[in-house]
């Protein structure tokens, strides 16, 4: 795993874009402020600029950096999520304007996935991840069966395997400025 990981890191710092296992899916990931990745990854999966895209983070810490205000009722929800959980947080920071939403929203998720959490902290920042499939199309867990299009036109692809391939995406939730969470994905 650690030759994997430093593959991936290498193809990050440079701009480019991977294809990898995350916590659920497979995913497209970037740096969240590299504009030229950003635009890459957009182009793999033809998908419009104006929807926003997740940020994984590894620890509270890093959350932190991305999140301008975190509500308490952010930490519980984390805390008790038996699946992956990403949060939509009313105002992002230090990233790309092409990741948030048009509201400056940001969409971010602290993954536990051994790979995921050693690449991150081996790059020191967050990982965008969005799922491996052209967009408005049904996610794909088998690599085997992803586009030609995706899968030849990033960068790297990591060869490690997903560690759970009936695992869907993860749940979405909104969190509002005074604290109202709205369900997006259950």
């Amino acid at each position: 795993m650690k030759e994997e990981i430093q593959k991936a890191v290498d193809v990050i710092r440079n701009g480019g874009v991977i294809l990898y296992p995350t916590d659920t899916i497979w995913g497209l990931g970037c740096d969240p402020k590299n504009e030229d990745a950003l635009d890459k990854l957009l182009n793999i999966k033809k998908r419009a600029a104006n929807k926003s895209l997740i940020v994984l983070v590894n620890n509270e810490g890093l959350l932190q950096r991305y999140v301008k205000d975190i509500p308490d009722v952010c930490y519980d929800l984390i805390d008790y999520a038996e699946r992956p959980l990403t949060i939509v947080y009313p105002y992002g920071q230090y990233v790309s304007q092409k990741v948030l939403g048009a509201d400056n929203s940001i969409a971010v998720r602290i993954t536990k996935d051994p790979f995921c959490v050693q690449l991150i902290q081996k790059l020191k920042h967050g990982l965008v991840s969005t799922s491996a499939n052209i967009s408005n199309q049904t996610y794909i867990n088998d690599i085997d069966k992803l586009p030609a299009d995706i899968k030849d036109n990033v960068d790297y692809i990591v060869n490690l395997p997903l560690k759970n391939d009936k695992q869907p995406p993860s749940q979405i939730i909104r969190i509002g400025a005074d604290s109202e969470v709205t369900i997006i994905r259950k």
